[in-house]
């Protein structure tokens, strides 16, 4: 067990237990009991300003239950397949190499409108929108010092920007409730606080789905590009991923895929697919760890915990130190199949979403996510690196390549073949 306390303000310390060290750092992540409460993270007022008052505030943990419950993942999913499918023929269109990275966090961004809140933005609006959220997402962490050409006051600009056009495509939803065939999220915000007898204010919208689009930005995008990443440093681990498809009768031999067949159970019944995204959570994690703050002084493998201080547990040492884990920094999914389960034993040895009572909610939705990227990039694409090498990772703010991860998409024909732009097939065309 190792402690790094770090000064200046409230005292936080991060605490590290390798091995069989991992049991007392359990209690920690869990969140749970009278030692360690919720994040403390001050900086986020950008996201959620004080004073924030009224239902939403005390039925969070019970509205997001809902919002990616079994029932409302099986609803989003033959949207999310669609905003999918449309972004792989854009980048299988594209002339050049496209930045995964960067277009990854265009389709998260565009998921989460189209599908997660329903609202029918149009695509130029929809970009300038999401250049916005951009400019507020780079800032969100700033120190909350409101001066002058600080990044807290960009952040600040960027998001009075954000809800005014969150406010024009909320009121336009409100009015148009005909044609609907799903409930989005934003619909069940609603209609839960209508359950607890409120009427939710126009500013409890705007900072809901605020919330809402944060939740399923970043670090989908972060683990959408290491996805992509790992299928093309582990051309193996595709065709044996495309293999399952087949055999599932998702991927007809001529390499057509089978519309309208993707549900809920069907993608539960693809193991090395479920592998496949386990150990990219497992390796290329997106945030490095999440805090705690104590809340009654108590004692950890020897060293005292002060009240109030802020306890940082390690996502990324936990997963390279956890001995259930072999050959810990090579990919592979295997070693989550049944033959293995490296994963069985011990409840904290594997915990890319956090852990716990305070475990991400939204989990469900991202790992559907990645498995219907998955699917779709198997099923309608080709995909080659656009550099001579794979690109350095940096971990902050979230995990991703350094530039962005250049890669050349090509759409697939019935036979699986790379379809050429037109003047490429020319080219290569034999007389």
């Amino acid at each position: 067990m190792s402690l790094k306390v770090s000064g200046g303000g409230c005292p936080r310390l991060a605490a590290r237990a390798p091995g069989s060290g991992l049991l007392p750092l359990c209690t920690l992540v869990s969140g749970r009991g009278k030692w360690c409460g919720g994040c403390p993270l001050p900086s986020l007022s950008l996201l959620r300003p004080p004073p924030r008052e009224g239902w939403i505030q005390d039925c969070d943990a019970e509205v997001f239950s809902k919002i990616f419950s079994h029932e409302a993942l099986e609803s989003y999913l033959p949207k999310i397949q669609l905003v999918i499918q449309d972004t792989l023929r854009a980048w299988s269109s594209h002339p050049e190499a496209i930045n995964v990275y960067q277009e990854a966090q265009k389709l998260t961004f565009r998921m989460a409108i189209r599908v997660l809140l329903g609202f029918s933005i149009p695509e130029e609006d929809l970009g300038h929108l999401f250049e916005v959220y951009q400019q507020f997402v780079e800032n969100v962490f700033s120190l909350p010092v409101d001066l002058p050409f600080s990044g807290y006051r960009r952040g600040i600009q960027a998001r009075q920007t954000l809800q005014k056009g969150l406010e024009k495509a909320i009121r336009e939803k409100l009015q148009c409730t005909q044609g609907k065939d799903y409930s989005d999220a934003l619909d069940i915000l609603i209609e839960s606080s209508k359950e607890h007898g409120k009427e939710m204010t126009m500013q409890e919208l705007k900072d809901g789905t605020l919330e809402l689009i944060f939740a399923a930005y970043a670090t989908t995008a972060s683990a959408s590009t290491s996805l992509i990443m790992q299928l093309l440093k582990h051309p193996a681990v595709l065709e044996k991923l495309r293999e399952e498809l087949r055999a599932k009768g998702l991927l007809h031999s001529g390499g057509c895929p089978c519309e309208g067949t993707l549900r809920l159970d069907t993608l539960s019944g693809l193991h090395y697919l479920d592998c496949v995204i386990k150990e990219v959570m497992r390796l290329f994690t997106p945030v490095s760890g999440g805090y705690r703050t104590v809340l009654q002084t108590f004692e950890l493998d020897g060293f005292q915990i002060p009240k109030g201080w802020s306890v940082m547990y390690s996502i990324r040492d936990t997963h390279d130190t956890a001995p259930v884990f072999k050959d810990v920094n090579v990919f592979d999914p295997d070693r989550f199949g049944q033959a293995r389960s490296e994963d069985k034993d011990g409840r904290f040895h594997y915990l890319p979403f956090g852990g716990g009572v305070r475990t991400c909610l939204g989990k469900h939705l991202a790992k559907l996510f990645l498995k219907v990227l998955a699917v779709e990039l198997a099923s309608t694409s080709r995909f080659e690196l656009a550099t001579r090498t794979f690109p350095r990772i940096t971990l902050v703010p979230v995990l991703h390549p350094v530039d962005g991860l250049s890669v050349k998409f090509f759409g697939l024909d019935s036979n699986q073949n790379k379809i050429l732009p037109e003047t490429e097939a020319m080219l290569s065309a034999t007389v």
